[in-house]
């Protein structure tokens, strides 16, 4: 069983202690994707993923509750909490619809918090925190860091870590970004090894691939999408200026 097929029993023993009947048309799952303003506003680098078109934020609202998570595959859907619970996991898309719903449900039971990505100055305010919560809890360690967050990287590679990062853009593998080389994510394990502690995006839970990963290091899940996962499953996970 993956962990999402996980997440979705667990959802759904949730679903029932809240007495909701999942059918309901009332509660309507709202998913879809972002403009780039609307995910990250107006922040003060050019060279965020979600800038470039390469990933957008899919946000879903149930209730009250606002969730997102990251995809590379945009689209709209609509329907009853039922109609998530029974979605395929077969297409990053119905898996973003999934995890964006998962954290807008446990934000609306105030059970998680940050499930909506910072704006503006915002991320590069995360990013000056990062260097000083790593030394604090873990020293100075070598990270792998898996996923291009430009901001982070910067700040990581500026405060002198050993540092490896990897990511799944073509565009980015092999070239330096932030003062590090990037290389392609197929070595996340490998570098895993290398590493003392692994920064992970939250999209390794989503697509699965989160298993490379598992060296027995401790793994740090950063941002939004890793939200509902890192609460359900007891996952270290940092988000200093998500809303």
């Amino acid at each position: 069983m993956t962990l999402l097929e996980e997440a979705r029993t667990k959802l759904t023993e949730l679903v029932a202690t809240q007495k909701w009947d999942e059918n309901e048309k009332i509660l309507i799952v709202s998913a879809r994707d972002l403009t780039p303003e609307e995910a990250i506003g107006k922040p003060d680098r050019d060279d965020y993923p979600l800038l470039n078109g390469k990933e957008v934020m899919m946000e879903a609202r149930f209730l009250d509750g606002v969730g997102q998570a990251f995809t590379d595959q945009p689209g709209r859907f609509e329907g009853t909490l039922g109609d998530v619970l029974r979605l395929p996991q077969d297409t990053n898309f119905r898996r973003a619809v999934f995890v964006a719903t998962l954290n807008a449900i446990m934000r609306s039971l105030n059970q998680v918090e940050a499930t909506v990505h910072c704006k503006d100055e915002e991320p590069s305010i995360c990013a000056q925190k990062l260097p000083e919560y790593i030394e604090k809890h873990y020293g100075r360690p070598k990270i792998t860091f898996i996923g291009l967050q430009p901001a982070l990287i910067q700040a990581l590679s500026d405060a002198a870590f050993d540092l490896r990062v990897t990511d799944l853009n073509p565009d980015n593998i092999g070239q330096v970004r932030c003062g590090v080389r990037i290389d392609d994510a197929v070595h996340n394990a490998e570098h895993a090894r290398w590493a003392d502690i692994i920064l992970s995006t939250g999209s390794v839970l989503v697509n699965d691939t989160y298993l490379e990963l598992k060296q027995g290091k401790p793994v740090i899940y950063y941002g939004v999408t890793a939200a509902g996962l890192a609460k359900l499953f007891d996952l270290p996970r940092i988000c200093f200026c998500g809303r």
